[in-house]
């Protein structure tokens, strides 16, 4: 297979015009050893973090397909560590979604003057740019749609759509006594120009919380599976 793309958690291949086979990888974003979702580097390794990390986003994916919620996914090979999806165009050179339900991480150390660590938010949603030497930085609407990244009336379907599945996803956790803080999520555009979740939803790409305990993603991904 043609390699296209060597990401930090999974490698992305070419099976055909129209779909890519992803091979899930054992590295976690984090920094200094410790991991934090909302890093844009990989922090260490995990043994089996990868098979974690693609049955994890096999559940929710199917769940999500289950409700009628547009994705790439198309199949699992849990044995081979890798899934088949359909082919997506990105937005720009690659966008990050961020829905978050609770104050913590870079929310909280750009707005902390006036949030208190952990308090409630109502699905806020914000975009990064995949940018790993400007550290992803935070854009606006405005600013997606001067750089031609993507209009308005695409960011507001990418906005419902986060929230919606945000929304999924803090159901299913909630279900294992467990709080979701914050999730992020990547979109792409299909050939006929419908916008799908793309990229993967896994212990990796969330903060959730068992009462005070913040999850690692073993942890995390063990209850899940559990």
């Amino acid at each position: 297979m043609e390699l296209l793309y060597r990401g930090k958690t999974k490698d992305v291949y070419k099976l055909d015009d129209h779909t890519c086979r992803l091979q899930f990888k054992d590295s976690v974003t984090g920094k200094d050893g410790k991991f934090d979702p909302g890093e844009n580097q990989v922090g260490l390794e995990i043994e089996g973090m990868g098979s974690l990390n693609l049955r994890v986003s096999t559940m929710f994916l199917q769940e999500l397909e289950r409700r009628g919620i547009n994705t790439h996914f198309i199949a699992s090979n849990l044995e081979e560590g890798t899934m088949d999806v359909f082919k997506a165009k990105m937005f720009g050179k690659g966008l990050e979604i961020i829905c978050r339900f609770r104050a913590v991480g870079s929310f909280l150390r750009r707005y902390g003057l006036y949030v208190e660590e952990g308090q409630k938010l109502d699905r806020y949603v914000e975009a990064t740019l995949k940018d790993d030497a400007r550290q992803d930085p935070l854009v606006t609407i405005d600013g997606l749609e001067i750089l031609g990244i993507m209009n308005q009336d695409e960011y507001q379907a990418i906005k419902k759509s986060t929230r919606e599945i945000a929304q999924v996803v803090q159901e299913i956790l909630a279900n294992k006594d467990l709080e979701l803080y914050d999730i992020k999520f990547e979109f792409g555009k299909t050939e006929d120009g419908k916008i799908i979740l793309i990229d993967e939803i896994s212990s990796g790409n969330m903060r959730v919380y068992q009462g005070d305990k913040k999850l690692d993603p073993i942890e995390l991904s063990e209850i899940l599976l559990g």
